[in-house]
């Protein structure tokens, strides 16, 4: 007797199956808990499947007839089964209690093949090592059933997604020693589009373009990452993307006249409001003014302002990141500390003139967004000049 191929899923992204030595093909229109019903029989392929553990997965609490809605499931995936692979008969085989694939057509899965070269990219080095991690990270075409909302989905969808980054860390600097960029920049090409936060592929990339010689690209990449972090997080990025950002912004620089330099230093519209920057920029600021306030013996405060407890964390935080960019005025720093605390500088203002300003604020703020329950707190301290400086300052 001849022995039947396996028949082949794809898990990794967008559902799809491949008949054997055949052009595969994304499944008929199914309902949605019918697919789900499908895939679960399918990650679980190897082992029997009881009545209650699907009941329980798939109508705990929510039939009033559970064992009919089963059977009534089972009949619907047959019948699916039988549009996808008209020539199999029998796919799916009732035993007392429980559902099992028929033994005799094995099932792969890119979710096995996977696993199975994360598990050993970690047992071995060398070449074959990053062979592995390559071969993993290729499998990995998107996060697991991406289209299934189900809870057990989501459980692995987290697994299978903490794997492929594991495997990006472990890759990526192997790769950069070895100065392969172009295969540095495909696969942080794929990881932005699966997990944009994780500043590994940011980082990797904008090395790879400074090292090819493209540090506009670098920068571009970099702005288009930082925009998305404040829309999506509404915070800055880490210290280490911004040190690239500067090498980026100092090699485009190098070559250019010194004419040139000057001009691109005054050309270009203002931005009107604040300046926002990330806290190691401010710190540079406030040391320049403190060298300015030295020379000049005039006055500049410094702010914390901060949300209470009763603030919505993300939505509050842009809010009053929104007031306090179009309430200060041109060129005055802000920086965030931490979520739902910003600290910013008054150039020229003493603490009384400082007290208005945040009283502003904070009007401005509820006029704005009257239905908010933060409750702004702010904190202030005179900047001394070099001279004067002391680590005591109350802030």
């Amino acid at each position: 007797m001849n022995e039947r191929k396996p028949l082949y899923f794809e898990l990794l992204g967008t559902f799809s199956y491949a008949l054997p030595e055949e052009k595969g093909g994304t499944p008929p229109k199914a309902g949605k808990k019918v697919l789900s019903f499908l895939q679960y029989l399918i990650v679980n392929h190897g082992r029997s499947i009881s009545s209650e553990e699907l009941i329980g997965k798939f109508w705990a609490e929510k039939s009033s007839d559970p064992a009919n809605a089963l059977r009534h499931m089972v009949f619907k995936v047959r019948l699916l089964l039988r549009t996808m692979f008209p020539e199999q008969e029998d796919l799916l085989q009732t035993l007392p209690g429980c559902y099992v694939w028929n033994a005799d057509i094995p099932l792969e899965l890119d979710t096995e093949r996977f696993e199975t070269a994360c598990l050993e990219a970690r047992k071995i080095q060398g070449q074959e090592h990053v062979r592995l991690l390559l071969l993993a990270v290729s499998l990995y075409k998107g996060d697991f059933l991406s289209a299934n909302d189900s809870e057990w989905a989501l459980v692995l969808r987290q697994y299978y997604r903490a794997l492929y980054l594991d495997m990006c860390r472990e890759v990526l600097p192997l790769l950069a020693r070895e100065e392969k960029w172009i295969e540095v920049l495909n696969i942080c090409g794929q990881g932005y589009q699966i997990d944009f936060a994780e500043e590994d592929f940011i980082i990797y990339q904008m090395r790879a373009l400074i090292a090819l010689g493209q540090p506009e690209q670098a920068i571009e990449k970099y702005e288009a990452f930082r925009d998305k972090m404040h829309r999506e997080f509404g915070i800055s990025p880490a210290n280490r993307v911004e040190r690239l950002y500067v090498l980026a912004v100092g090699l485009c620089q190098k070559g250019m006249e010194s004419t040139e330099v000057l001009k691109r230093m005054c050309e270009g519209e203002l931005d009107r409001r604040a300046f926002f920057c990330t806290f190691e920029i401010f710190q540079n600021i406030v040391a320049l003014e403190r060298r300015h306030l030295e020379r000049t013996e005039q006055t500049s405060t410094l702010a914390i302002v901060s949300l209470g407890k009763g603030a919505v964390p993300v939505t509050d935080m842009r809010r009053l990141e929104r007031i306090l960019l179009e309430s200060l005025r041109t060129g005055d720093p802000v920086a965030r500390l931490e979520t739902g605390a910003y600290i910013l500088m008054l150039t020229g203002a003493d603490e009384e003139n400082t007290r208005l300003v945040m009283s502003r604020i904070d009007r401005a703020f509820h006029m704005a967004y009257r239905h908010s329950k933060a409750d702004i707190t702010y904190r202030i301290a005179a900047l001394p000049s070099g001279k004067k400086y002391s680590s005591d300052i109350p802030l």
